[in-house]
This record gives structure tokens, C-alpha cells and sequence, in this order.
């Protein structure tokens, strides 16, 4: 599974930010503004379809698993960057 797989650019900022904000609410105070949240969003579609494969979970196709993959890989990301903030 390879992430935004024919999206333009502004689709990837606008999945990313979407992700990384929702991300934000899921992992609360770990909101990086919207630069951040978008960044962490780009980065966690590829740590989301990374992890998700080596655990052999398929969460769907098109812009809703997109998402979805996007969401998981940056909360998990917001997750360890609040680890090293708390150092």
C-alpha cells in the first residue's frame, strides 16, 4: 500500500493537515500548529502504511483509507515526538 498514490500536492497537504489535525484531537496537547499538524500528517501516511502492512491490516483504498492510514501513522508519531518533548 503506497500513500497518496495518485494525488496531486494539494490533495496530499489537504489529507495531511485533515490527519495530523485529527491526530492533534486523538493525542490531546500534542498539536504542532497547522504546519505541524500537516507535516505530521504527510509523515504519518507513510508511518501508518508502513506499520499497518507489517501488521497486515488493510483499512481500504481511495482518499477514506487514505485517511484513515494517515491518522493512525500520525498519532502514532505525535506519540514519540511527545516522548522526546517530555525529555
Amino acid at each position: 500500500m503506497e500513500p497518496f498514490a495518485g494525488y496531486g500536492i494539494i490533495a496530499v497537504l489537504l489529507i495531511g493537515g485533515i490527519a495530523g489535525w485529527l491526530a492533534g484531537v486523538i493525542v490531546r496537547g500534542f498539536g504542532l500548529g497547522i504546519i505541524g499538524n500537516i507535516a505530521v500528517g504527510v509523515i504519518g501516511a507513510f508511518v501508518g502504511a508502513w506499520l499497518l502492512a507489517k501488521l497486515g491490516i488493510h483499512v481500504g483504498d481511495g482518499l477514506i483509507g487514505t485517511l484513515v492510514g494517515a491518522t493512525i501513522g500520525a498519532v502514532v508519531l505525535l506519540i514519540i515526538i511527545g516522548f522526546f518533548r517530555r525529555v
